[in-house]
């Protein structure tokens, strides 16, 4: 299991009946042909007991999955690059509190959309957006995807999406364009990662995807993960149904075997279970993973703690739950109910439109990683694992 420390259920409070039924849930749904494949890994008190792959790799090729399956992870590059701004914070290199016009210039007298009566007026931003907001999702940004109002719908229209671009060009783009809300107002799920990434840019010199391998996934031994995969391992692409199972459009999705100008800070790695699991295993450990320390306790507790509070909206919005916050990079739960799914005070989680996710809850001492390429199937997945791997703790 890559270095990771691996136990029976059992050692560490977990029915081995109820672990082995994770499997049994996700092979009917692959035996009822709603999941092409699946591979899924549980770890409890530093000891991973749950290791599996279900289903196909490649559906057209009747290939099966396997645990070093290669995914499309999208925004579950977010805390990787949200880690590495801290580590740079670390370093006294960046501060939370700096306007992102610092390195960003296009940040510094944005303007914000607000509908009237008479239609769209553009009004000065009440202020700057910050780092922290960039982190937080607060900066006034969108995605083009998160709904149909006219800050939306002119992300559509500019071709963010285009991977031949760089990151310095992404932000030109996003930096013409009116911001959606005034910072520090609204939590807004954003291409708030992508531009953060472009800051990591200008303060290491480096291109991201080369600061993320020298400082993060080198040390970590995540040989897996980059924003695109080599042709010598092209054949451990994971890949989704060619139509969506449920009867409705399916997603498309980029090809990991292109070599993309964009290193998308808010979704363009590939990587692995195991990849991942180390990732997270370090975050667990606090922020340590095999005498390699990438950020402080202290760092890491403040990161995966809310930063929304009271004063920031965040009522009403899918993808941050009832009874949960945002911290630095990840949605951080801050009531034990109100949530539609099972877990304690201070689990964090992310998740990635193609049908990955993952939940750390540092009081059971508990995670797990879910990896999939089920776009349309994705938010059904993250309830169903909670429920399967609560259901497992038997002490």
């Amino acid at each position: 299991m890559q270095g990771l420390k691996t136990a029976t259920p059992a050692d560490v409070g977990m029915s081995p009946e109820r672990t082995q039924g994770i499997v049994q849930a996700l092979q009917r749904d692959v035996d009822s042909g709603r999941l092409p494949g699946a591979s899924v890994l549980v770890s409890r008190r530093g000891r991973v007991v749950l290791d599996a792959a279900v289903g196909l790799l490649d559906p057209a090729r009747n290939v099966p999955m396997g645990t070093d399956a290669i995914f499309r992870i999208y925004s579950m590059t977010k805390p990787i690059v949200s880690l590495a701004a801290l580590m740079l914070v670390e370093q006294g290199r960046l501060l939370l509190g700096d306007p992102v016009g610092k390195y960003v210039p296009g940040f510094l007298h944005q303007q914000v959309a607000v509908s009237t009566l008479q239609g769209i007026d553009l009004v000065p931003a009440a202020r700057p957006s910050t780092v922290q907001d960039l982190l937080r999702h607060t900066a006034g940004l969108t995605y083009e995807f998160t709904g149909n109002g006219h800050v939306n719908q002119l992300y559509s229209q500019a071709g963010l999406g285009d991977r031949q671009q760089t990151n310095a060009e992404l932000c030109e783009r996003l930096a013409a364009l009116p911001l959606a809300h005034h910072p520090g107002t609204t939590w807004a799920y954003s291409r708030a990662t992508d531009v953060l990434g472009r800051v990591i840019e200008v303060i290491t010199g480096q291109p991201l995807g080369a600061f993320l391998r020298e400082a993060i996934l080198q040390p970590l031994g995540m040989n897996d993960t980059a924003f695109f995969v080599p042709p010598e391992q092209h054949h451990r692409i994971a890949e989704a149904f060619e139509h969506d199972p449920d009867g409705g459009t399916q997603m498309p999705m980029h090809d990991p075997r292109e070599v993309p100008a964009l290193e998308m800070g808010g979704g363009g790695l590939m990587s692995t279970l195991h990849d991942y699991a180390r990732f997270l295993q370090c975050l667990c450990n606090g922020g340590e993973l095999d005498g390699q320390r990438l950020l402080s306790p202290c760092t890491l507790a403040w990161m995966t703690a809310d930063h929304l509070g009271s004063a920031i909206d965040h009522a009403n919005n899918p993808l941050l739950p009832p009874g949960h916050g945002f911290g630095l990079g990840f949605a951080v739960r801050t009531e034990a109910g109100v949530a539609p799914v099972p877990g304690s005070l201070g689990t964090y989680h992310w998740s990635g439109i193609g049908g990955t996710h993952f939940f750390v809850d540092p009081a059971q001492e508990l995670f797990a990683i879910f990896m999939a390429q089920a776009p349309n199937q994705r938010i059904h997945y993250r309830s169903v694992m909670r429920g399967l791997v609560y259901g497992a703790l038997v002490e």
